[in-house]
């Protein structure tokens, strides 16, 4: 009785990684691998390692940016006060019969009075929210001398502000990284190119029989 062939498993992942990386480094001689087949997975290889690098290096200027706003944004809050608005207008509404006159934003500049410092009084465009009636009490910041300011950043705005900074960082470290490789690859195949038009024309008379003519200087 025959039994039927059992079959071939499947190399784990890790042994196909390793050996790929073999072929690469030229631990495993192959006739049919070219000198630029090694350059060209070498230089897929490098591209790899430069794209963890690089995503290393957005998160870690990330970090530092998220950490570098923090004493700004505490000299800021220790500098500027919070004080109550009252509105002294309901906010301007947009043109009857457009939808998107006022878009979508749920607070709108309206005209508010406030006094700071004790007996100061002070009056301007604060951002209120866009139901606010003459009024509606608004929290505003204000600098030491009574003047409206922008409110200091909080910890989602910093790590907003860190978080776009990291991806801007990250793209461009990327547009590097794939433009090196494209010239690399560029430069890989005019060498294939070249290595072949050699060959043929070394080999191409010996297979149409035509005598080959050789240039003596």
């Amino acid at each position: 009785m025959s039994s039927s062939p059992r079959p071939v498993r499947p190399a784990s992942l890790l042994r196909r990684v390793g050996r790929r990386l073999r072929r690469v480094v030229g631990g495993q001689g192959e006739p049919l691998v070219r000198a630029v087949d090694r350059a060209r997975a070498r230089a897929w290889v490098l591209a790899a390692l430069g794209l963890l690098v690089a995503v290393a290096l957005s998160v870690a200027g990330a970090l530092v940016s998220y950490r570098a706003a923090a004493p700004g944004a505490d000299a800021d809050r220790g500098r500027l006060h919070q004080v109550d608005a009252v509105v002294l207008s309901a906010p301007q509404q947009g043109t009857a019969g457009s939808r998107f006159a006022d878009g979508y934003e749920s607070r709108v500049d309206a005209e508010a009075a406030w006094t700071y410092p004790a007996g100061h009084p002070h009056s301007g465009v604060v951002q209120a929210p866009r139901a606010a009636t003459a009024g509606t009490v608004v929290r505003i910041w204000v600098d030491p001398d009574g003047a409206v300011a922008t409110p200091p950043l909080d910890r989602a705005a910093r790590a907003v502000s860190a978080a776009c900074a990291g991806a801007g960082g990250l793209l461009a470290l990327l547009a590097l990284l794939v433009l090196g490789l494209r010239l690399r690859l560029r430069a890989l195949d005019r060498r294939a190119d070249a290595a072949w038009a050699r060959s043929w024309a070394r080999l191409e008379p010996l297979w149409s029989g035509r005598p080959c003519h050789r240039h003596e200087d």
